[in-house]
């Protein structure tokens, strides 16, 4: 009897066994046939690194420029500039790019303005004012992918249009090069060495002017300066870990002292020394000038009419538009490969 209540017992948890494992193989099957896979952070995001070197060519747009337009430009003041920059990609698209770049720009109204041209060019080849300046920027740019980067960097697309906008800072300090001589013939001590502009105040920035003077109020400019980056490029898989960089972009700035032009000329003998003057009005340096004399201030100095004295109409430069810098770039970059977020989920 005890027997057959034994066999009873196995056979009744065997049956119970089978109900239970034919119960769990239908909920996986049915967890199988629903399932539609998940991408890991890493697919989201591509996150990796890169640094980067380029060379640049510098172009200026401002006071000092062939035509007043603000567009035009002599390429032929076209300066090299170097830079460093450090990439992060956090998206299929997106990256961030950290950048410092040195360079010069320069314009000269002698070598650009057309002295033939009586309508624009003339006035301004008269007013033979010209500058360098060596421009230190830190930028952040965030930049857009045409075309989605793949899984990994080493499977990264061969080539990309992106653009890209930003913010910069910059120091900017003008300079000149002196004249042999002052506005009363005298010898300077900065005789052709570059002399930096601010301190001089070309503009009467440190004179003590009248209320009705065109200048009354004016403040001397700040040598840090912000501008806005934009533009657009392309960029090329060499191998696994090198791309090439190539964009052309614009930095808008919220100066228009680049070249230390803007307002208007004040009177000479306002200015607080000789240098100040003779960097302040330079046409007296053109030969056969001034054409159509007037009297500066200063005894036994006489200015070209239009240039070097106060009125309303003696402009040096278009206080309305702020001055632009273009840069060109050819940049190479190195992956230094994936972040640690990368590295868990490999």
């Amino acid at each position: 009897m005890a027997l057959v209540m034994l066999i009873a017992l196995l056979l009744a948890s065997e049956e119970t066994m089978g109900q239970f494992n034919r119960r769990a193989i239908k909920k996986n099957n049915k967890r199988i046939a629903n399932f539609r896979g998940r991408k890991s952070s890493f697919d989201k995001n591509k996150i990796y690194n890169s640094i980067g070197i380029s060379v640049n060519a510098l172009n200026y747009y401002g006071d000092i420029a062939p035509r007043p337009n603000k567009f035009s430009s002599d390429v032929s003041f076209t300066r090299p500039a170097v830079g460093i920059s450090l990439n992060h990609r956090f998206g299929p698209r997106y990256s961030l790019q950290a950048q410092f770049m040195y360079g010069t720009l320069k314009g000269s109204d002698n070598k650009s303005a057309d002295k033939g041209d009586i309508e624009n060019g003339i006035y301004r080849y008269q007013r033979n004012l010209s500058f360098r300046n060596r421009i230190k920027e830190l930028s952040l740019v965030a930049m857009f992918d045409l075309f989605e980067n793949e899984l990994t960097y080493i499977n990264r697309v061969a080539w990309t249009p992106y653009v890209y906008i930003g913010v910069a800072g910059f120091l900017s300090n003008p300079e000149a090069q002196a004249p042999a001589t002052d506005l009363e013939g005298n010898a300077l001590a900065e005789a052709g060495k570059w002399v930096k502009l601010r301190p001089l105040g070309t503009e009467g920035q440190y004179s003590t002017l009248d209320p009705t003077d065109a200048n009354y109020g004016i403040k001397p400019y700040k040598t840090v300066q912000v501008a806005i980056p934009f533009g657009l490029g392309a960029r090329f898989k060499l191998n696994q870990v090198i791309d090439l960089w190539v964009d052309v972009g614009f930095r808008y700035t919220f100066t228009d002292y680049l070249d230390d032009v803007s307002k208007n000329y004040v009177g000479l003998a306002k200015l607080k020394t000789p240098l100040a003057q003779a960097m302040s009005y330079r046409t007296n340096e053109l030969a056969g000038y001034p054409t159509n004399p007037v009297n500066s201030g200063i005894s036994n100095v006489s200015v070209q009419a239009g240039y070097g004295s106060e009125y309303p109409d003696n402009i040096r430069g278009n206080k309305k538009d702020k001055d632009i810098y273009m840069v060109t770039s050819l940049r190479v970059t190195y992956v230094l490969g994936a972040t640690l977020h990368r590295a868990k989920f490999r």
